[in-house]
């Protein structure tokens, strides 16, 4: 099993601002040259979020520059690293979005998944309106055309263009799925993942392409494309 390192450390929570001229040696000893998340409070109220990698230089500078006056009590949240702290502060500024500070957390990677959610509603509706009104009626109140023939595995699960990805004989091998559902491999279209991992095997080969097959499901996140049935 692997042994999954933590983020923080230490902590030191709702402190009063006094504290830093007060005791300010004692604090110095905690966070002098320390990274970490820190936030100031006002009233009991989350006023600031900041990352600093010299903690107890930023919160002194706080009791001057523009944000003076304006909190009275902090915490402060001691990293080990830096890989991630960037991106922990985004979040947060994101979900509180504290009044003190003017940038918006960003993420480096994170895929905005409103769009898609939009468009798998639409999905959603489209069949509610073929249940309702049959195929034809719903054809003309949504638009678009019926699908004819055998319809592609992965139709009903992929409404965007999707890369794939598999590993055989240690090799990678990259195909892409269509919007529509088909597999485009190698110049070759296949209604199916385990049709189109076959081709790749040894012939005769029994293959479960559900399972041989990964989709990256967000940003550095590739898992099995049967994940999409769940």
């Amino acid at each position: 099993m692997v042994k999954l390192e933590h983020l923080v450390c230490q902590h030191l929570e709702n402190i009063s601002s006094d504290a830093l001229e007060k005791y300010q040696t004692i604090i110095r000893q905690y966070v002098r040259r320390r990274s970490g998340i820190y936030a100031l409070y006002r009233g009991g109220r989350l006023y600031y979020v900041g990352l600093a990698s010299n903690l107890r230089s930023r919160l002194k500078s706080h009791l001057r520059d523009r944000h003076r006056n304006l909190w009275d009590r902090f915490s402060v949240y001691l990293t080990i690293g830096n890989d991630h702290v960037k991106e922990l502060e985004s979040l947060i500024l994101r979900i509180s979005k504290p009044k003190g500070n003017k940038v918006k957390g960003k993420f480096k990677r994170s895929e905005n998944l409103y769009r898609l959610f939009a468009k798998d509603i639409r999905v959603v509706q489209r069949k509610e309106f073929d249940q309702i009104l049959g195929r034809e009626m719903a054809k003309l109140v949504l638009g678009g055309k019926p699908q004819k023939g055998r319809r592609p595995a992965l139709a009903k699960y992929i409404h965007k263009r999707t890369k794939i990805r598999a590993k055989y004989k240690d090799k990678v091998f990259k195909a892409v799925i269509r919007r529509d559902g088909v597999i485009m491999l190698n110049k070759r279209r296949f209604l199916s993942p385990s049709l189109a991992g076959g081709s790749l095997v040894a012939k005769g080969t029994a293959i479960n392409g559900w399972y041989f097959w990964e989709y990256e499901r967000a940003p550095g996140d590739w898992v099995q494309i049967n994940e999409l049935r769940r």
